[in-house]
This record gives C-alpha cells, structure tokens and sequence, in this order.
C-alpha cells in the first residue's frame, strides 16, 4: 500500500465514493483499478443485479423457508403495491406505522409511564437496543428504555429491581409467542406485575409484537396492543417493522421516520448506483477479496463514536447469522470460507483492548473505522482527539513503522476502510445500517449462501429442551458421557 500511494499521490480521489451525506474511503486496501475490475466482473458472473432485482420485488429468496425477504419495503414511501401471497405489503406497512405512531404519541405525551422494557431475543432485540443508544441524543429522557433477553434470571431480576409496576409498560418481541427466552421472561415480568396490580393490568402494562395473534390474546393482551411481524421479515431485519416501537418511544415518529427514510435513500443507491460508486457492492466485494484471495477469517469493525457501542454487536449477528454458513442454495457443502468473524468496540476503548493483534497480530484483519464529522456533544477538544485517533489509526495500519528493535517494528499493508457520516442522527444511521445489509447480502451472492435462513440456531434449542427435561427427570443414561456428568453434577449441586 505505501507503495500504490507513492506510485499515485491522488490515490483517494480513484477509492472513494460519496452518498448524500457518506464518504467511504476505500483508498487503504491493497487493490489496483485492474483488482477492482475484476472483482465488478465477478458480480456480473453472479448475476448481482438479478438477484438483487429479485429481493427487491417480493421473489421467495429465502429458498428453505419459501419465503420472500422484503426489510426494504418497510422502509419505503407509500406509494405503488407490492404484492407477496396476495397481500398488499405496502398497505400493511403503513397500516403499521399509523397504529405505531398512535401508541408512540400516547405514551410520549403522557405522565403515567416512565420504563418501557423490551422483552425479546436475537434481532427483535439487538436492533432496537442498538439504534435507542445510537440516537439517545434524539431521546424523551424522562422515558427509560430497557432491554431483557438473556433467559438467565439475573437479567430480568437486575431490570425490574427499581422499576414501579404502576409506570412501566412490557413489549414482549416474539414472531411466533413461543420462544423459550422470551416467554419465559414474560410469564416472570406479568408475574411481576399482576402480584402488585392484579390480572386485569396485564393489557394495560403489555404490548405484543408478533405474528401470532392468539398466543399473545391467551398471554391476556387485547387486540388494540398487538402489533404485527410477517414471516417476509426476518429478526437481524426487523428493526424497521413494529419492532422498532421502542426506538419510536423513544425518539419519536417523526425521528424514526427519518431512520426509514435514510434507509430508502441506501435502498435506491443499492439499486441504481453504477457499480464505480455503489458503495454496498464495493464493500462487499473488498470483503470477498480479504477472505477468499488474502485468508483473512476475521473483520473489526470500529466505531469512533460512543453512541455506535452497540454497533459491532449488531453487525456481528447480521454477519455471522446470516453468511456464516458451510452449505450452498442448492444443499450442497461448501470448500470455501464464507463469513468472517466480526468484533469491534467503540473508539479508544478498543484501541486499549485488541489493537495491539491489529497491528502486530500474525493474522492480517482488514478493518471498517467509522467517524461523524460532527459531535452531538461538543465538549473542550475530546472530539479532535478522538478524530484524529481514527484516523491515525487507519494510517498507521497502512504504513507500519520500521525499526531496529523487531518488537518495535510494524509491517503495516494491513487494510482498513473509513465511513464518515456527516453526522449521527437518524437519517445518517439509517443510511449507515441498510448498507452492511446489502454488503452481506451481496457477498451471500456471491457464496452462493441463502443469507436469509439461521437453521444453525435450531440444533442447540432442540438439545437444550431436552437436557431440561432430563434436569428435571433421571432419564439421561442414552447421552454422551461429557453431558451425563454435567447433569449429573447440577442435580447433585441443586440436591445439597
């Protein structure tokens, strides 16, 4: 790379590109124009703009679920149907995001709720946790969100420790009303809430987001209070749907609004941007580069901004949950890698943690920094400091130091990509989250993947339900011997 960038002074005019307000700066990876040539000519051969045509429109990509994948729709304007099963799905969208808005207001302009607590898992979770802490700046402080997904008990007992029932409203997250983390941390919290209010408060004190309208009707929450998910929208996507109603607590409609409509904008880019410029297929294809010709098996993605703390969190299961994956759309196993592992933390935090394998580490990680232009706390000069730290950063993974004391010594030549918004807000976050969706979603193409399936998840569920069932019975003489003894020794601990 130091020598591309001698070769070439200008370097980042050719390796950057630009969307409203987002420049990525790609200029730090070891490619030629010839490289990225013939990276473009590998999405010709996988047929990109076929298969993206065909998310778009509502076709059944999902193959071993037969379902379509459509997140871009919820975030688009209303206007023209698409129609997927005979539903209109536009029509259901905005049906939703009126309802969402109504429910939103009332609990904004009121005085009687002061805790929302989320209750969910996964991406019914990590999506609206990450996106209330990335716009908190944009929050109603006098409502605090909470999120509870891990079923040890600890998480649900910690969350409603200094809660009052009489202030504190449930949105229980669950496409189907049965998944066993959060089910089980429902029945605790409307146990909670009914010892202190009495059964009748349960419609009163609990939203449903769900598809299934009788479990949650049965759970004792009345129809005005459920809101809907489709089966055309998977968790890691559905911050954009209802179950975005704590982010619209939060924030507000107007703001979450905002969020579709950044996500829209990334959208059209997706779709129309010649490939030169389209910044989703450039960072997909950079990633297919590191992983599949250069052996990288990981990606750090950092953010330099304290409000994305949750980012790499979110990236990583959108990643990971839906490329990590060792078999083909045709069923076929595969014999090359496909997603890599992604980790991150925000700003100088992590440079104190993992930086020192980042730049002297004996396996090369290409890198995503993330910068705003401008702070929503402008405080002394904390963020000069941190800016600059990004971006010095960036270019000393570059160019390494030379030194004659070898532990001193860095080879630098080690890629790093730079988003810079203009500014976090809403619209900007949204525009930044859609385009790691079709990143992913282009380099599952490309792999030849079914990104929209997490049949990986349901293996260790299966066991689990029924490891508690022999917890609870001595039936476990079939199992292996590494699972008999770790049984055996929690029913001897719970016995003492």
């Amino acid at each position: 790379m130091r020598d591309l960038f001698s070769e070439d002074p200008e370097r980042f005019d050719a390796f950057h590109t630009r969307h409203e307000g987002l420049l990525f700066d790609y200029s730090k990876h070891c490619i030629t124009e010839e490289t990225k040539a013939l990276l473009f000519d590998l999405t010709k051969a996988c047929d990109i703009d076929g298969k993206r045509e065909q998310m778009f429109s509502g076709a059944k990509i999902n193959s071993t679920e037969n379902r379509a994948a459509l997140h871009t729709a919820l975030r688009k304007p209303q206007s023209g149907a698409l129609e997927v099963d005979g539903q209109d799905t536009t029509a259901l969208i905005h049906d939703a995001l009126k309802r969402i808005k109504a429910f939103s207001d009332k609990i904004r302009n009121g005085d009687t709720i002061t805790d929302i607590v989320t209750i969910g898992i996964g991406g019914s979770v990590t999506g609206p946790e990450m996106v209330c802490e990335a716009l908190k700046p944009f929050s109603k402080r006098d409502i605090n969100i909470h999120f509870v997904s891990n079923i040890d008990g600890s998480h649900i007992a910690e969350t409603l420790r200094n809660l009052k029932p009489k202030t504190t409203l449930f949105i229980v997250a669950s496409k189907t009303f049965t998944t066993q983390e959060t089910m089980t941390n429902a029945e605790m919290a409307k146990k909670w809430l009914t010892d202190s209010l009495g059964e009748n408060a349960v419609n009163e004190h609990f939203v449903a987001i769900t598809a299934d309208d009788k479990k949650a009707k049965a759970f004792g929450i009345e129809p005005d209070h459920i809101f809907p998910l489709w089966d055309w929208v998977g968790g890691r996507y559905s911050l954009w749907s209802s179950i975005g109603l704590p982010i619209c607590i939060s924030i507000g409609f107007d703001n979450f609004r905002k969020l579709l409509d950044g996500a829209h904008s990334m959208d059209k880019h997706f779709q129309e941007a010649p490939l030169e410029h389209n910044i989703p297929v450039i960072m997909a294809l950079l990633g297919i580069w590191h992983i599949n010709f250069c052996s990288s098996h990981a990606h750090a993605i950092l953010p330099y901004d304290q409000y994305l703390s949750r980012l790499p969190v979110y990236v990583r299961q959108l990643d990971m949950e839906s490329n990590g994956k060792n078999t083909d759309r045709e069923g076929h196993k595969i014999d090359y890698a496909t997603s890599p592992v992604v980790f991150g933390e925000p700003g100088t935090i992590g440079q104190h943690a993992f930086y020192q394998m980042l730049h002297q580490g004996s396996e090369i990680i290409p890198c995503d920094f993330i910068i705003a232009a401008e702070t929503q706390n402008p405080i002394g000069d904390h963020h000069q400091k941190l800016v600059a730290n990004a971006i010095g950063q960036s270019q000393a993974l570059m160019l390494g130091q030379s030194d004659n004391e070898p532990h001193k010594t860095f080879d630098g030549n080690r890629p790093s990509s730079t988003i810079l918004l203009d500014r976090l807000d809403p619209y900007h976050l949204g525009m930044l989250l859609a385009l790691y969706e079709h990143k992913i979603f282009v380099q599952g193409i490309i792999w030849n993947l079914n990104s929209f399936d997490q049949w990986g998840v349901e293996l260790g569920k299966a066991l689990a339900q029924k490891v508690l069932s022999i917890l609870s019975k001595d039936n476990g003489k079939d199992l292996d011997s590494s699972t008999r003894g770790l049984i055996e020794s929690i029913k001897a601990h719970e016995k003492t």
